[in-house]
């Protein structure tokens, strides 16, 4: 008969304190959410912004799939490409 999953003791402090770095990260998302409403931003306003990072970060991953194809039928790295394509390296 199947065994329930029995989490280890090394495996459960783990998860605890995942859990507990978490929270800590939602507490602090929390206080900047405040923080920008405090200083005029409306909530609207920060899920556009929030959803326009979204899409640039959807556009650059697939710039950069492309780059990363272009480099390997070229036989080059992707960093020597962008010199070609007007890219800074922080890009």
């Amino acid at each position: 008969s199947p065994r329930s999953f029995q989490p280890s003791g090394a495996s459960e402090e783990a998860l605890r304190c995942e859990i507990k770095e978490l929270k800590r990260k939602d507490l602090a998302l929390d206080q900047e959410i405040a923080q920008l409403l405090s200083e005029g931003y409306s909530l609207e306003e920060l899920d556009k912004h929030i959803s326009l990072l979204h899409e640039y970060n959807e556009i650059k991953d697939v710039g950069q799939m492309l780059l990363g194809k272009l480099a390997v039928i070229r036989g080059v790295t992707t960093k020597q490409l962008y010199p070609e394509y007007d890219l800074e390296l922080s890009d």
